[in-house]
């Protein structure tokens, strides 16, 4: 379960604050494949990030007793100096993995991001979606309860995004995903449940359908 108490995140402007959300309490229950629906703007990825404990509330309390994997399809967290090869091979160090599970992380990385010659190229040299490439190929590689994606399905050529959504899938037969899409149909395919944010609010749905219903009348 992911467990939201009296939250309020926001960032300082020059006219004042901009809420993200404020003072909402909600109750996400556990095994739930969920989308993250809303207008440009409105704070989608940084509620992700909230709900994966990667990013914090200015008040209030988020808990959970959940693994979250790092945000894909945001492209950080890389150090750029080093090459995406020894990104890779220190963040496997960091998770425990053994010399033989690096190797084998490694190999698994460059096949599936197609990153090429560039796999041992610095980081500051990729683009962002060869970032987010690298990302989503080494976050397959790891266990985690949730998966946390950011529009990554959409990075690369069609041949790659079927790849990459035919990975997911396959993935999260044995764990789940916090999804920020504007791919109706992809959130549709891939998520149980929904949630709206508008206007420093979120509205839970344990139903994607019905998510994407309020979706289209806060857009009207």
């Amino acid at each position: 379960m992911i467990k939201l108490k009296n939250v309020s995140k926001y960032f300082k402007t020059k006219s004042g604050r901009k809420y993200i959300l404020k003072d909402m309490s909600i109750e996400i229950p556990p095994h739930t494949n969920i989308g993250i629906l809303g207008r440009n703007g409105t704070g989608k990825s940084t509620i992700m990030r909230m709900l994966g404990q990667i990013d914090f509330p200015n008040s209030g309390t988020i808990t959970s007793n959940q693994s979250f994997s790092w945000p894909l399809g945001l492209g950080g967290g890389f150090v750029g100096n080093m090459s995406g090869r020894a990104n890779v091979k220190f963040v496997s160090r960091l998770y425990g993995k053994s010399s033989i599970e690096i190797e084998s992380i490694i190999d698994f990385v460059k096949e599936f991001s197609e990153l090429k010659d560039y796999f041992d190229m610095p980081i500051k040299t990729y683009s962002s979606g060869m970032k987010s490439r690298l990302s989503f190929g080494l976050s397959l590689s790891f266990d985690f309860d949730y998966m946390l994606i950011d529009e990554t399905l959409s990075v690369g050529d069609a041949k790659f995004r079927k790849k990459s959504k035919e990975a997911l899938l396959k993935k999260i037969e044995t764990c789940n995903v916090l999804l920020v899409s504007h791919d109706l149909n992809t959130l549709k395919e891939i998520c149980d449940a929904g949630i709206v944010v508008n206007n420093g609010k979120i509205e839970y749905f344990d139903n994607i359908d019905d998510a994407i219903i309020k979706y289209g009348i806060i857009n009207k």
